[in-house]
């Protein structure tokens, strides 16, 4: 397995959108973005850096492997 890349929320959310995920509302700092198929509801925090726990969780709801995510960005 891949170490975790130090991404910023922003980034997180341009990887996303490249998998079919679109950006449903934000609120505050967090940002619900939502795919179709398979239904999937993932909320990132728009932040500088994602602690990576934070990331690693995220990748966790979206169904890929830290590998996978990493060629996409």
């Amino acid at each position: 397995m891949s170490k975790l890349p130090v991404i910023s929320g922003a980034e997180c959310v341009k990887v996303l959108e490249q998998i079919g995920f679109t950006i449903a509302r934000q609120r505050g700092s967090h940002i619900i973005l939502v795919r179709e198929d398979p239904r999937t509801t993932v909320s990132i925090p728009d932040h500088k850096e994602l602690d990576r726990g934070t990331l690693r969780s995220i990748i966790r709801q979206i169904g890929l492997n830290v590998d996978e995510f990493i060629e996409l960005l």
